[in-house]
Order: structure tokens, then sequence, then C-alpha cells
């Protein structure tokens, strides 16, 4: 059973099209088409390929934007590990649009609905960076910040010998007590503190114009970046 924070609801808007064009029927004991389906762990069944079964009934199709929103979503929540439901609401039925809180509103599809309430509204908000966001998980990978203060020097020197190194994924230039903090990251095998200030003291603190460090390695990280 998927954890209640764990899962979202995406709502999508298809259209209707009628066509002659004969078409067998696909469900002889008559159960009606799905209308919600979740992703993420279990297999994925296409809005856009949901039809009123029958000879001659109306077929739904999502658009190409839609069609593209929904991949996405579905691709970053499989790879953060949530789940998706994907509502059709034009099959969901009038009465239950017009009492769901969460389209209270809405001119325009889809809409991703988190656990908190909050919403993506639209093609345009359906961004990497933007799914990301409402589906936060944790980091794989270790990650420590380095404050770093340097004595004179040529900065675009003592820059590039930093972006150098691998495990450098960051740079924030300062003002104040501390010149530049730095974001390292290391493989998850690197669980001990002291392979990290291990690679400051000899790495970082090797560079002539560095005069000294202050290192946090958090014990625990989430991130909502992509």
């Amino acid at each position: 059973m998927v954890e209640a924070t764990r899962e979202l609801t995406l709502y999508v808007q298809s259209k209707k099209t009628v066509t002659t064009f004969y078409r067998p029927s696909v469900n002889p004991a008559g159960v009606g088409p799905t209308t919600a389906t979740t992703v993420g762990g279990a297999p994925s069944l296409r809005a856009e390929a949901d039809a009123t079964v029958g000879g001659d009934g109306p077929v739904y199709f999502l658009s190409d934007d839609q069609s593209r929103s929904l991949a996405l979503a579905e691709e970053i929540a499989l790879r953060r590990g949530y789940r998706i439901k994907v509502v059709d609401v034009e099959k969901a039925g009038r009465l239950e649009r017009l009492v769901t809180e969460h389209l209270r509103g809405v001119q325009t599809f889809p809409v991703l609905v988190a656990p908190s309430g909050f919403r993506l509204v639209g093609c345009e908000q359906f961004t990497e960076e933007n799914l990301a966001a409402v589906m936060p998980t944790e980091l794989k990978s270790v990650r420590a910040l380095t404050y770093i203060k340097v004595k004179g020097g040529d900065l675009d020197r003592i820059r590039q010998m930093l972006e150098d190194l691998s495990e450098v994924k960051e740079l924030h230039f300062l003002t104040g007590d501390w010149d530049i903090l730095v974001v390292l990251q290391f493989p998850p095998t690197t669980t001990n503190k002291r392979r990290v200030l291990d690679f400051v003291t000899e790495r970082i603190r090797g560079i002539p114009e560095v005069i000294d460090t202050s290192t946090l390695v958090p014990e625990y990280s989430v991130t909502k970046f992509p």
C-alpha cells in the first residue's frame, strides 16, 4: 500500500470525438473503462487510451501537450518513488467535478495536486524543476558544505582549481567572514565524516591561497532539485 504522502493526483481533460469507423467491442463483460490508474511500481494505463467501448461510441483522447505533461510527471514520479493517480475529468462525472475542492476555479488542464494541496495548473507549469519541487526526495549521495577563507591571490585561478575537483558541485562567493561556500558531493558509500574531512584538508586546503575552512556534513538530506 502506497503512503498517502507519496501519492499525487493528476487531473486531465480529454477531448471526445465521434467516429463511424467500425470498432469491435473489446469489453464483452460490459465493464466501463478505467478512469484512474497509478504509476510508479505499477503498470501505467494511459488516459488517452481509455475509450467508451462499442461499435461507434465516442473516443476520448488527450492533446499532445497534456500527454507530454503526463509523461514527464510519470517519469519523475517513478524516479523519485512517488505514484500518480490519473483522473480524466471528462469521464469522472459532472457532479464529482463540481464538488472536487482541488478543481475549484481551474480553467486549464492538466492539474497535479500534491498531498499538501499544492497544485500545478496548466501545461506551462509542468517543468522538471516544478515537478521535482512537489515531489521532494531523499538524497542518494552524501553532501557536505564547506566554508572557505582565502588570502588575496588570483580569484579566477582559485575558482578554476575548485571547479576542477569532481567532488565540487557548486561554488558560492560570499561577503563577510567567509569568502566562498562550496557544495561537495560524494558517492553514497562515503558515510564516514572523516573521509569528507580528509578530502577538504588534503585537496581544498592544499590550494595555497586557502587559509581556513569549516565543513558541515548533514546527517540527513532532502532535495527539491531535479
